[in-house]
């Protein structure tokens, strides 16, 4: 067979799933990375702009609607085919909701930009969901290579488009001195680039593959008991009583922990009601939530515990600071064209560069070696930022670190994939994966909500330097589980 035969990346599916992963990978960095520069400009105090951050719960929860999304078809709308039907929805909410965040003004009203922001998370969240599935059912084992390489392809060009792109025409529109207009126009323009996932969806055909179908009762009932755990998920959140009142970063991290975690528990609680009622299926129910579970820890019973808190904190060093990071940027002097130009530019090279070297080194090394060596370079490419923190600002030094720190972040990031890939079961791939895949963000993404305090309260340098500490138990975690394994295969 020759490897070097490109016909599988130019048939219809495969240019159909580029298409679609520019449209899964453009909301990404509008509601992170790009927008983090607009709240800085519009007078967004630190603190708050990485609060932000916490829209990415969107895509640690996601798991919760995947059940919905795969069963419940979507009046009129499914005659064009379910999964292409769920993809229209989710492209045409995201467009509707960047138009609605262009038309606010956070340095006047940051709460309509905050709405704005955390639907869009929620609508790109579930067309992610919509397009792994699209992807998985439109072809034979053989020919996904094909199709994840077009779709990764086409999301690091969105990535790119929304990271770099949005930046440099924030730039030309004179970004430098606030402007609203100037936000309004790079967010309807991104809008407007969302135009092509709904082409290509319109123009694809339906997955030949289908779901067994389920009764519309069924279906029906497990939307209704679907939308009030999510009701339930919110209000306990939103008026759940406050923990600690001492104003400890620790504390606060420990409390919004608990909170999130009893109210999630309050919407599994909900969902058990409708079946103890009979309302939805039980089968159902623990075919989408319980059985997945039960399958891992049966499967590495004792060390489970060990497995999911390395998933848990695996990424915690790279995450926490990268909030900060257009931030830093920004007050450190650098222009917002310098930032587009090395950070979200170049940059993503960088990445996908480190990416192809930890996957490589996964293949000859094994898995756990190159998550020992991730692991390191991840926490120490944080130290360079402490050196940035407190040089003079030089373009030479900004490049350096930054491409430096995105091979770091690309090799750990490829290395962890392949960890997580070899985690799920045959039985339980999709809904295992979301699984690690939510408890890679969870923490992380809680305490990165945090990292504008922190800089607060101790200052670039040791703040830096602290995301590194925390990436310091990661690697003593790693050999553990490896001692354990090893003597259990012993």
């Amino acid at each position: 067979m020759n490897i070097f035969n490109i016909k599988p990346l130019l048939t219809r599916q495969s240019l159909h799933m580029s298409l679609l992963g520019f449209s899964a990978g453009l909301p990404l960095l509008l509601i992170f990375s790009t927008l983090s520069v607009w709240l800085v400009k519009a007078g967004v105090e630190r603190s708050t702009v990485t609060l932000f951050s916490w829209a990415g719960f969107a895509y640690s929860f996601k798991f919760i609607w995947t059940p919905l999304i795969d069963q419940y078809k979507l009046p009129f709308l499914s005659k064009i085919g379910h999964r292409k039907s769920w993809l229209l929805i989710s492209q045409i909410l995201i467009i509707i909701f960047l138009i609605f965040t262009s038309l606010t003004d956070p340095s006047k009203n940051l709460y309509y930009t905050a709405i704005g922001i955390v639907c869009i998370a929620f609508a790109s969240a579930t067309q992610d969901i919509v397009i792994d599935a699209y992807r998985i059912e439109s072809a034979s084992i053989k020919n996904q290579g094909a199709l994840s390489s077009m779709y990764l392809a086409g999301y690091r060009v969105a990535m790119i488009t929304s990271g770099a792109g949005s930046l440099w025409l924030a730039s030309y529109f004179g970004a430098e001195q606030y402007n609203v207009d100037t936000w309004k126009n790079v967010y309807q323009i991104m809008s407007c680039l969302m135009l092509i996932g709904v082409c290509a969806t319109l123009f694809a055909n339906e997955p030949i593959k289908k779901n067994k179908d389920q009764h519309s009762s069924f279906q029906f009932n497990f939307l209704i008991a679907l939308i009030i755990s999510v009701i339930a998920f919110f209000l306990s959140l939103t008026y759940f009583p406050t923990i600690f009142v001492q104003k400890s970063l620790l504390l606060n991290t420990l409390g919004s922990t608990i909170q999130i975690i009893l109210s999630f528990g309050l919407s599994i609680l909900v969902l058990n009601f409708f079946t103890k009622i009979k309302f939805i299926s039980y089968d159902k129910f623990s075919i989408a939530y319980i059985l997945p579970i039960k399958d891992f820890f049966y499967r590495y019973k004792k060390v489970a515990i060990f497995i999911l808190l390395l998933i848990g904190l695996y990424r915690i060093a790279d995450i926490v600071m990268g909030v900060m990071a257009n931030i830093f940027y920004l007050e450190k002097g650098y222009r917002i064209e310098e930032i587009a130009t090395y950070s979200k530019f170049f940059g993503l090279f960088a990445t996908i560069l480190g990416g192809f070297i930890g996957g490589l080194y996964s293949v000859h090394k094994g898995v756990i070696p190159s998550l020992i060596v991730g692991a390191i370079i991840a926490a120490g490419s944080n130290i360079l930022f402490a050196w940035l923190a407190i040089s003079e600002t030089n373009i030479t030094f900004l490049i350096a670190v930054i491409t430096f720190d995105n091979i770091a972040s690309g090799f750990a990031g490829a290395s962890f994939i392949v960890y997580l890939s070899s985690l799920t079961s045959i039985k339980f791939t999709a809904t295992q994966y979301a699984l690690f895949s939510s408890i890679m963000l969870f923490l992380p993404k809680l305490i990165a909500g945090y990292a504008g305090s922190m800089v607060d309260m101790i200052g670039y340098p040791f703040f830096f330097i602290l995301t590194a500490i925390l990436g310091v138990p990661v690697i003593f975690l790693i050999f553990f589980i490896k001692n354990i394994s090893l003597k259990k295969n012993n």
